[in-house]
């Protein structure tokens, strides 16, 4: 599931990745995965910026402004109208939720 292309927030520091693998366990979009002893991001794109990544990194090797972007407009569509659905990005408008509107 993509919306747009090369805007999401999410920032990777492998260096400070320990390689414990909680961000692969806990990000519903499969953008991590782990390769040898660190993890790596395999879908940028895909993030919604949920922010579970971060809030379970005990590292500090990961960062994400949650609460913006589609996974924003999905909790609004529901808690909106009972349907996510009706919260998904269309960044043509202005007044979209993942769009800052």
């Amino acid at each position: 599931m993509r919306y747009l292309q090369d805007v999401v927030t999410l920032r990777y520091a492998a260096d400070k990745c320990v390689g414990c693998g909680r961000c692969t366990e806990v990000c519903p979009q499969a953008v991590f995965a782990l390769q040898g002893r660190k993890a790596v991001v395999t879908d940028l794109d895909a993030c919604i910026e949920c922010g579970a990544c971060r809030r379970n990194c005990a590292a500090g090797a990961i960062s994400v402004d949650a609460g913006v972007g589609c996974a924003a407009a999905f909790i609004n569509g529901i808690l909106r109208f009972g349907d996510a659905d009706k919260g998904t990005c269309d960044c043509g408008d202005s007044s979209s939720d993942c769009c800052g509107g």
